[in-house]
């Protein structure tokens, strides 16, 4: 088996699953993580910007990992996101996420204030040396307002449990240059959803994206499709996910609301995102339910 095998394919980034007072709710977590694998994808990224990670305690963090990996030990590859506020709290989530069994690490940059990239360097650091466990950067320049340099980033694969990177910035190029400058053994993994197809294309192993939980079958599809050659087909599922996602975009509630709203009606309730994450509005109600049908429309398409 590769060094990288396992990080190949399709992960849903992790939706927070709350109860009906916001709590998180382990039952809830435990049948979303059972929906997913059932689905057939390849990992899951838990605890990262689609599970809500920043309007969360590191109790409620600690909670939702364990819950999924009590679905998920030993059935696919669990990613656990650890970035917090604070350096010291990023390490005791990290040690807890290693104690849990995830297969690596994951983390943003510091957010807030704007700290040089040697300060970044050391934020990443005392999480990589805290555990013995796969470290996977996360650069998402639209949240963090820093867009990772080619000069950091090699620095820290200098590091030996640096194994790869979530890539979010929006131009498929970074996606290249990662790759070719981490090689064949490291892990790129595309960010953005609307450019799955392009981001596989030119050099990414997987992805791992906040849409793929409410039509995993599209994404797993057009990923096949890439493995097998056929551009073709994967570009038309692409259109057909890009429509979907302008859709729930274009909504007035969170994109987050609007996705926990599609999944309830397929059959599987995880509740509302927390706030300041704008709640769907009743206006919003036939674009939600017009994303349902185009998503149930594309799988009989393209998947039956």
């Amino acid at each position: 088996m590769g060094k990288i095998d396992k990080y190949r394919g399709v992960f849903p980034a992790f939706y927070a699953c709350y109860d009906d007072s916001g709590r998180i709710s382990p039952d809830r977590t435990k049948a979303m993580a059972r929906f997913l694998i059932g689905k057939g994808v390849d990992g899951l990224y838990v605890c990262g910007s689609s599970g809500e990670c920043i309007y969360q305690t590191k109790e409620e963090r600690m909670l939702a990992l364990e819950s999924v990996m009590e679905e998920a030990k030993g059935k696919v590859t669990v990613i656990a996101h650890v970035a917090a506020t604070s350096t010291g709290e990023s390490v005791k989530l990290a040690q807890h996420a290693v104690s849990c069994g995830v297969d690596a690490l994951a983390a943003i940059p510091p957010i807030y204030f704007k700290l040089p990239e040697y300060s970044s360097e050391q934020y990443w650091k005392a999480m990589i040396d805290a555990p013995d466990l796969d470290f996977i950067i996360y650069n998402i320049p639209g949240t963090t307002g820093y867009a990772l340099s080619m000069d950091l980033f090699k620095k820290m694969l200098a590091y030996d449990k640096v194994r790869g990177i979530k890539n979010s910035s929006m131009p498929a190029q970074d996606i290249e240059r990662f790759k070719r400058v981490g090689g064949e053994d490291f892990a790129v993994f595309n960010g953005p959803d609307e450019q799955f197809v392009a981001g596989r294309i030119i050099g990414a192993d997987g992805g791992i994206g906040g849409t793929y939980s409410v039509m995993p079958e599209l994404f797993l599809k057009a990923n096949q499709f890439i493995e097998d050659g056929n551009v073709k087909m994967a570009g038309e599922i692409q259109h057909a996910v890009n429509d979907i996602i302008f859709t729930m975009t274009g909504c007035h509630g969170n994109m987050y609301s609007v996705a926990k709203e599609i999944l309830r009606i397929q059959g599987i309730d995880i509740g509302r995102a927390r706030l300041p994450l704008s709640p769907f509005t009743e206006e919003d109600v036939p674009a939600i339910k017009r994303c349902a049908k185009m998503i149930e429309n594309a799988i009989q398409k393209y998947c039956g």
